[in-house]
């Protein structure tokens, strides 16, 4: 372990500490979560595979807090065969776990006349097998531990085939039936699930995007999602509103969806 794993606050009966391990913290809605679980107490394991930029992370919660609340380990989702020595390691380093977030996911443009096997491959490795690599020894683990929390961040792009992104579309459209098939078995260990669905967040993500529909900050979705978490809830859209979008959208009727151009 680094001098800063070292530096870990011990949990006591008196002083119990919440901990979370979240993979794909480095930027956007995971770096806006990272400081929203160790403002709210908790203790968190940040993965991701920009080193530089997860270091700085680091560094900067842990000044803010004037204590160790975030320690990093650089990872890449792709890596599957890596996933159960270092999900015990920082198991161990944490003392304990209570929650799972997974937020690695790209978008990488293919174009609407364009065929690119590399890059839907891509998509579907960090998006998809790179959340199954995970919460399945999560999923093991709370199970047999009867409690904890485990979050996805899927999206609206999940709920129809849209003619721009057919392979985004489907990664998170599997997320999606993954997380609710993992709910339905879990819950009745004790094992909350939760799925979150964002719109647009203003992340690098969508730099390329123009005019972005209901854009919000990344802050304002860590909010919402903290705050599912605490009312375990199953499933939230944020923002909000785009709830009653998709609804609007799933009912299209597809002879008319396929005629749209977004």
């Amino acid at each position: 372990m680094t001098e800063i794993e070292n530096k870990l606050p011990t949990a006591t009966p008196l002083r119990p500490k919440k901990r979370a391990i979240l993979v794909g913290a480095s930027s956007g809605i995971g770096a806006a979560l990272a400081h929203r679980l160790a403002d709210e107490g908790f203790q968190v394991a940040l993965l991701a595979r920009r080193a530089e930029m997860l270091e700085k992370l680091t560094n900067e919660i842990n000044s803010k807090h004037g204590e160790t609340r975030v320690i990093h380990y650089i990872h890449d989702v792709t890596d599957y065969k890596s996933v159960p020595e270092l999900l015990k390691k920082i198991i161990s380093d944490l003392g304990g776990l209570d929650t799972f977030i997974y937020n690695a996911g790209v978008a990488i443009s293919v174009g609407l006349k364009s065929y690119d096997f590399e890059k839907d491959r891509k998509m579907m490795e960090i998006n998809l097998l790179g959340a199954l690599a995970w919460l399945n020894p999560v999923g093991e683990l709370f199970q047999n531990m009867k409690s904890g929390q485990i979050v996805g961040i899927s999206s609206v792009a999940g709920e129809r085939g849209r003619v721009g992104s057919p392979a985004y579309n489907t990664s998170k459209a599997a997320l999606t039936t993954y997380l609710e098939a993992y709910r339905n078995r879990l819950t009745r260990y004790g094992v909350n699930v939760l799925t979150v669905k964002p719109g647009y967040v203003r992340t690098d993500m969508i730099k390329n995007v123009e005019n972005p529909f209901w854009a919000i900050p990344a802050e304002q979705a860590a909010k919402d999602i903290f705050k599912a978490m605490q009312k375990r809830k199953q499933e939230i859209y944020t923002a909000a509103r785009w709830r009653w979008v998709m609804f609007i959208i799933r009912n299209i009727p597809s002879f008319l969806f396929r005629k749209l151009t977004f």
